[in-house]
């Protein structure tokens, strides 16, 4: 190709994406599907449906092998990571990782396709997550094996990243929305959760490197003058709604020791212990590992691991 023809790029993105000057975006990882259907592995089947035509916001749903048609099992309304503008839940890693969790934790999962930033700007994936849990609720189309199998006192959000940020933000919404809120929600698991802020803590300031690249997924994807001072990303501004507000009984948080979003995770998990929300809460650091690692690597024993912790939460009494 001609030199003179090669597309401006205006911005860069890394890892995930660029925008070239004519404004079309370029994502570089999180492109892949692979087909719902039976997993050899685990025996979790899998498909997928379209919950609101309108906007086009879809899930995919998962069923452990079960053998007794009347089996209530708890149901795991799961939102993917991706820094808000990458992956699906038809993404070869993140459909990996809910069989394994479906098979381990016994659990019915609902796996959320929410619209990305930039082209559907936040908060629009907040709204879109909002809506497919009010649909796992009580939507009048919703599917049978939501209907049928799932155990409406065992709901978990639970999120990788982004989707941990989004988890977070729902369990707070349920509250805002019905001071006595109808829907019920168990726990929420916070995988690696992306909180952010303007002012570096902990290893942050040290690793201006990857602190640059954070902050500029953050403004990709929601461009303000307030930079990574927003409530949507950093839940300790003044400001920004209490912990105590969460609708939840129990929060499990995971963080990865390497990984620059760590700090932010067990802050989160600190004033959550010092918040009045009266919970149970679980800390796990995943050492010498980084960022969403059992994503990447599911067949590493840490993996395995974060997997099983997971699982245990949700099947705790």
């Amino acid at each position: 190709m001609d030199s003179s023809q090669v597309p401006e790029v205006s911005l860069e993105v890394p890892p995930y994406a660029r925008v070239l000057k004519d404004g079309t975006i370029e994502r570089l990882a999180g492109t892949q599907t692979v087909p719902a259907g039976l997993d050899p592995k685990t025996g979790v089947l899998s498909k997928d449906m379209v919950i609101f035509p309108q906007t086009g916001v879809s899930a995919r749903l998962y069923r452990p092998n079960i053998t007794e048609t009347d089996q209530k099992l708890p149901l795991i309304v799961y939102y993917h990571g991706g820094a808000f503008c990458i992956a699906s839940a038809a993404e070869p890693l993140y459909h990996n990782c809910l069989n394994m969790l479906v098979a381990e934790a016994k659990a019915i999962a609902v796996s959320v396709n929410y619209r990305l930033a930039p082209e559907h700007p936040l908060p629009i994936a907040y709204e879109d997550s909002w809506a497919a849990l009010q649909w796992v609720f009580g939507g009048e189309d919703r599917d049978e094996w939501v209907k049928d199998h799932v155990d409406f006192e065992r709901v978990f959000l639970v999120g990788d990243s982004a989707g941990a940020n989004i988890a977070h933000h729902l369990a707070l919404r349920v509250k805002q929305t019905d001071p006595d809120p109808k829907l019920k929600i168990a726990g929420i698991g916070l995988i690696h959760p992306y909180f952010w802020g303007k002012d570096p803590i902990g290893r942050e300031v040290a690793d201006s490197f990857r602190k640059s690249m954070v902050d500029t997924w953050w403004s990709f994807v929601c461009p303000s003058e307030n930079e990574g001072d927003d409530p949507l990303i950093n839940p300790f501004l003044d400001g920004a709604p209490s912990l105590d507000k969460l609708a939840c009984g129990k929060v499990l948080v995971l963080v990865a020791g390497n990984d620059i979003l760590r700090d932010r995770g067990s802050l989160y998990y600190d004033e959550l212990v010092k918040s009045n929300w009266a919970g149970s809460k679980e800390f796990i650091e995943t050492e010498g590992e980084d960022h969403v690692f059992h994503i990447f690597n599911p067949n590493c024993e840490k993996a395995k691991s974060l997997i099983k912790d997971l699982s245990s939460f949700i099947n705790q009494e």
